[in-house]
């Protein structure tokens, strides 16, 4: 399934063909959340909401890391980085606006912030520049902790730690059930591959249809063919639309590893709030590479800064939170396109490529987004 540059129709290979089809021929009406970037980019990109019967909505969740990590953590790095400390941390991550400011305005003004693509490459960074205090500023959902988890067994140099903003992607889900007005649930592929499928059970067992999807045009529209048949059927039930990767059990090592270094504790998510038992924290065993800990005067101080900060910020400038919860879609921001753009973003939903913001202003002029 190919799209140019033009107002040109989609090309629809023919499996997406007879699944979109299927689709049409049921009367099934959803309003489906999906709470994965990643499928989010593959909607827009392909046009499929343009594609499907107006009685299917899709609409996204909070599945951005980058967009879902809570300002008071962005604003603790930027402090820590302000103290002399060296930050590293994922490209998408230094363009994100905390309070006021972000890791990449402080990097301009002679902090020691630096883009890495894993958690080794802030080991190794450690190991050759001993002078450093260095900081991994990890984030992400359960697919980025067990390299996380399996690089603290590892002997990390005594100038390293671990800044962890990591949450867990199923109690959000079952908190937006009873929050967001949703017929059924397409469950994150890449996630579904570490935890399995049977944490999305609950889910099914208030009612849900759920469906775990891969991340290819074909494999969505298979996902909305599977909740209309569950809807048809009068059933509710966790249905694996991705059998090629995802295991019932899941990863069951990565599991093992995640557990022994990380513990459940209750979690900030931007534009949501706290939700409980959603988040990771490092085990007491491995306090001493926990940077909230290791800096923990500095720590208390930065967190108590956001939250004045918090009190006085303008709570207009972005709508983030609404559309991380679907109860609105970007075109409804006042900023989308005018003073928030992905080369001046204003929220964190324009600044990643699994952003919703950002994949609607790339791919709106040729259908992604539905802006009408």
């Amino acid at each position: 399934m190919e799209n140019g540059n033009s107002l040109s129709k989609p090309v629809v290979p023919e499996l997406e063909k007879k699944l979109l089809e299927r689709i049409k021929d049921s009367e099934v009406s959803l309003r489906i959340m999906h709470v994965c970037g990643t499928h989010e980019r593959t909607i827009a990109k392909y046009g499929l909401r343009n594609l499907l019967p107006e009685r299917i909505e899709v609409i996204s969740g909070p599945g951005c890391p980058v967009c879902v990590t809570p300002e008071e953590d962005i604003n603790i790095a930027l402090a820590l980085a302000k103290s002399g400390v060296t930050i590293v941390t994922f490209g998408d991550m230094m363009r994100v606006p905390g309070s006021a400011e972000s890791l990449l305005d402080v990097k301009s003004e002679g902090a020691d912030v630096r883009m890495v693509y894993s958690i080794d490459d802030a080991i190794v960074l450690a190991e050759k520049k001993p002078e450093l205090e260095v900081v991994f500023f990890g984030i992400g959902f359960e697919t980025t902790v067990p390299s996380n988890a399996a690089a603290l067994l590892r002997n990390t140099p005594e100038n390293f730690s671990l800044f962890a903003s990591q949450k867990q992607t199923p109690p959000a889900i079952n908190f937006l059930a009873s929050d967001t007005n949703v017929d059924a649930f397409i469950a994150p592929g890449h996630v579904a591959t570490i935890i399995g499928t049977e944490p999305f059970e609950p889910l099914a067992e208030n009612g849900f249809p759920v469906v775990v999807s891969g991340f290819e045009a074909g494999d969505i529209l298979l996902g909305i063919n599977l909740l209309q048949d569950q809807v048809e059927k009068g059933i509710s039930r966790v249905d694996n639309g991705y059998p090629r990767a995802v295991k019932p059990e899941g990863n069951q090592i990565a599991q093992k590893i995640m557990d022994r270094v990380f513990e459940t504790s209750d979690s900030e998510w931007r534009g949501i709030g706290k939700i409980e038992a959603s988040g990771l924290v490092l085990r007491k065993e491995f306090e001493e590479k926990d940077a909230a800990k290791k800096y923990e005067d500095l720590y208390a101080s930065a967190l108590e800064d956001v939250r004045k900060k918090a009190e006085r910020k303008d709570k207009k400038r972005c709508i983030c939170a609404a559309i991380l919860t679907g109860k609105a879609k970007p075109s409804q921001c006042p900023n989308f396109g005018e003073s928030c753009t992905p080369k001046s973003p204003a929220g964190p939903c324009m600044v990643s490529q699994e952003g919703m913001c950002y994949n609607w202003f790339k791919y709106a002029r040729i259908g992604g987004g539905k802006l009408a």
